[in-house]
């Protein structure tokens, strides 16, 4: 089958969209959208569709940026197709944000889409979104500790995050890259590369790069095959709970017997409803603790013993803003702070560093300073973690990381004498004080919180 009749067909028996609607293809210049534009607008005749190219300049890389429209403008003209084209600074969104670069460029897309869609009558906006990305995005949210519904990865539609009367569709969810790439250079198609998609700093590209490429050559020749398999599995048991929540909400039995995995669905769809995240822990807590009182984003949440939960507004948290100067002007030390015992030991910089443990790090003495404070996280406090390149807001840090505000307000913070935070209890070490090239003295840092 070619890759015509495969998508036409994709298409088709996932009802897409209706003929003759009007689809706002996205198209960023690479191989996957360029070969998307094209295998669309083949159809488009058989399908009736009224296709517009729509096209983010997230002015991340100068020219190539700027190139990268370019391509995409000349395409559009030359298959007779009307553009849309929308630009943002990526950076300065992140920087005032206090996110990720990746998460501000895709914010900024998904408002851009969403505009052009509403401006072009549009209400089907199509990605290019393929086979390979799916494996990718689930050893990502593996990572990350997400559970069957982030495994099952992306839907062939959904509903846009910017405007819900908008949906988003990838045609492409069954086509590998080496496929797109394949069409593109037997029909002629031209494409530009990104060079930050070779960048092992996100962790993306070195789940691509590095991850996939060991587990294919050393574990599972077959892996998108059998990645594909288990998300599709995932994917049906996750709906499969979500019916029997939605039922056991309409008509409430005894939650006593209900199933663990359908307990947690029903206490995520409450803690939805109350605009609450849905946090594990937080779960967890609830469902395990009837009767005892959990605070969360400002809220305290209770379960009866029925299973309902039940909502009242929370005190006003009073921050613990006491702090305590250590000075490790001798060679080794241990103190205690917040339910934690720290000890350190500093040492030359001598062959290769010494191995810490889990609980440990090396920095650099040095820039850490003779006298450091630990104390617990503020409102306003910044950190940037090692390989992030900038300063985040700390509390930004922590709600990525899935942890919760309860859990947020016990942990231990060590900053310099100057107030710059250099270690922050479960996450990752302070870009300022890292061990480098010149660094000449270790500071062995190991931790240890009571139970």
């Amino acid at each position: 089958m070619d890759l015509w009749s495969q998508v036409g067909q994709s298409i088709a028996a996932r009802r897409l969209w209706k003929r003759q609607a009007s689809v706002l293809v996205a198209v960023s210049g690479g191989v996957d959208s360029m070969a998307l534009l094209h295998l669309l607008h083949g159809l488009s005749v058989t399908c009736g569709l009224r296709l517009v190219v729509a096209h983010f300049n997230h002015q991340l890389r100068g020219r190539s940026s700027d190139a990268d429209e370019q391509l995409v403008r000349r395409e559009a003209e030359r298959l007779g197709l009307r553009v849309r084209v929308g630009s943002g600074d990526v950076r300065a969104a992140a920087k005032g944000d206090g996110i990720s670069i990746e998460m501000a460029a895709r914010r900024l897309r998904h408002e851009f889409l969403a505009r052009a869609a509403r401006a072009t009558g549009a209400r089907v906006i199509a990605l290019a979104h393929h086979a390979d990305d799916q494996v990718e995005l689930f050893f990502l949210r593996l990572l990350r500790g997400a559970g069957s519904d982030g495994l099952a990865g992306m839907r062939w539609s959904n509903p846009s995050p910017m405007d819900a009367r908008v949906t988003l569709v990838r045609p492409l969810l069954e086509v590998s890259k080496a496929a797109l790439e394949e069409f593109a250079r037997s029909e002629g198609i031209r494409w530009r590369e990104d060079a930050t998609n070779r960048s092992t700093d996100m962790l993306r590209n070195r789940v691509r790069h590095e991850l996939l490429p060991l587990l294919v050559k050393n574990y599972q020749p077959a892996l998108g095959r059998v990645v594909s398999r288990t998300m599709a599995l995932l994917g049906s048991e996750a709906e499969c709970m979500e019916d029997l929540a939605l039922a056991w909400r309409k008509k409430p039995g005894n939650f006593g017997t209900l199933p663990e995995a359908v307990q947690r669905r029903v206490l995520l769809g409450q803690l939805l409803d109350l605009g609450l995240s849905g946090e594990f822990e937080a779960i967890e807590w609830l469902r395990l603790h009837p009767g005892e009182v959990l605070t969360m984003a400002g809220t305290s949440l209770w379960r009866d013993a029925t299973g309902q939960v039940h909502r009242r507004a929370a005190r006003p948290v009073v921050f613990d803003e006491s702090t305590k100067r250590v000075s490790l002007a001798g060679k080794r030390g241990k103190r205690c702070f917040g339910g934690v015992e720290f000890r350190w030991k500093i040492c030359e910089a001598r062959g290769k560093r010494p191995a810490t443990g889990a609980l440990g790090e090396c920095f650099d003495a040095d820039a850490v300073g003779q006298e450091i404070v630990l104390r617990h996280w503020q409102a306003g406090d910044r950190f940037e973690p090692i390989g992030l390149g900038r300063p985040a807001k700390l509390q930004d840090l922590l709600t990525n990381a899935k942890v919760s505000a309860s859990e947020r307000r016990r942990r231990v913070v060590a900053g310099r004498a100057s107030g710059e935070l250099w270690w922050v209890e479960g996450l990752r070490i302070g870009e300022c004080c890292k061990v480098s090239s010149v660094t000449k003295r270790w500071l062995i840092w190991r931790w240890k919180r009571s139970v």
